[in-house]
């Protein structure tokens, strides 16, 4: 049985992963991590828990817990991970971190972005991206990985394919993405207040939203860019939030290169997605909604090519608390412990 702990545990992303270690049949959790509710019965934070979790909240001592637990996954503000983690501690055991602290290869990229100064750039070039439809040979043997954003996760998951075979113009890539409220955080803000966001769409972070460097990174790896060394892809990435709790819809817009077909573009997405079960292709000229994943670690992609202006438009939907967060990282712990990929998570998207 793989003992797991989580720092962050009374965070949407944190509550999410207990959900599914919960029902997972090679894990359980061992230490609800929380500075908020520090000694509080975690059920008394969830009420859904009741009789369910009997346990406290415990600090985020990462010594100790990492003498306690296999995996620790940290559910935590940009900065937390990377002031605790040492070498120390991945001796002892592994972490996945939720935050953006190690999915950017380059410090300066990371503290132009993020606006902080990166606390352990020594474990940079160690931790791997989790995306584990592209990099699940690197995450088998990986003491720290950094588990994708939600947006990040839709839209390079969404255009791979398509750069990897040079079948689009990277000049031209533009990704529309919508986000409902939970991708905020559980934190008390003005601008997720109920009145502030029901019956309005609004678009934020416009050319500076803190996803875009972690795009651009994993596309240029696609296209076979040297990012380390300066070479990237540039996107236009604008997020919208809209009223629901759950669910990324990303709209991808590219101009195809000369002569490539829709057929070219159907089989490059058959060849890199076909045997993987937690994507699901639904073909040229069908598009997803994010009801139709929600609640699931299914990611949908849907796709099209306009003839008049020969680009291609592909859509991506999500569940932004599975398989935008903690449903990914879950999925990359059965990587790091042999166990299949599906373990604990074939969960039947929810409807109504």
């Amino acid at each position: 049985m793989i003992k797991a702990g989580i720092i962050g545990s009374t965070g949407y992303a944190g509550a999410e992963i207990v959900r599914l270690l919960l029902q997972h049949p090679e894990a359980e959790v061992v230490w609800y991590g929380s500075r908020s509710y520090a000694d509080q019965p975690y059920a008394d934070v969830y009420r859904n828990m009741f009789e369910l979790v009997d346990d406290r909240c415990l600090s985020e001592d990462m010594d100790e817990l990492a003498k306690r637990a296999d995996v620790i996954f940290t559910a935590t503000p940009q900065g937390l991970c990377a002031s605790l983690v040492n070498d120390e501690i991945l001796k002892h055991t592994k972490i996945i971190d939720l935050s953006a602290d190690f999915r950017i290869k380059r410090p300066d990229v990371y503290e132009q972005w993020y606006k902080r100064t990166h606390e352990a750039p020594q474990f940079i070039q160690e931790a791997v991206y989790g995306l584990c439809e592209i990099n699940r040979d690197s995450i088998k043997n990986a003491r720290l990985i950094a588990n994708p954003g939600c947006f990040t996760t839709a839209s390079i998951l969404t255009l791979y394919p398509l750069v990897e075979e040079g079948l689009v113009d990277l000049s031209s890539i533009i990704v529309d993405a919508k986000s409902g409220v939970s991708g905020a955080g559980r934190g008390a803000k003005v601008q997720n207040l109920y009145c502030e966001v029901n019956e309005s769409v609004k678009p934020y972070g416009v050319t500076s939203h803190r996803h875009t460097p972690e795009i651009e990174e994993q596309l240029s790896y696609a296209a076979g860019m040297d990012y380390e060394n300066g070479q990237s892809v540039l996107i236009n990435f604008t997020p919208h939030l809209v009223p629901m709790n759950r669910g990324i819809l990303s709209t991808c817009y590219a101009a195809l290169k000369e002569g490539v077909s829709a057929s070219q573009v159907e089989d490059a997405y058959r060849r890199r997605y076909q045997d993987e079960y937690f994507i699901r292709l639904l073909g040229e000229g069908n598009f997803p909604e994010t009801r139709w994943v929600e609640g699931s670690n299914f990611l949908d992609i849907g796709w099209t090519v306009d003839p008049r202006t020969h680009r291609l438009v592909a859509c991506g939907a999500l569940d932004n608390l599975v398989k935008g967060a903690a449903g990914q990282a879950v999925q990359n712990m059965n990587i790091l412990f042999g166990l299949k990929e599906n373990t604990g998570l074939e969960l039947v998207p929810l409807f109504p």
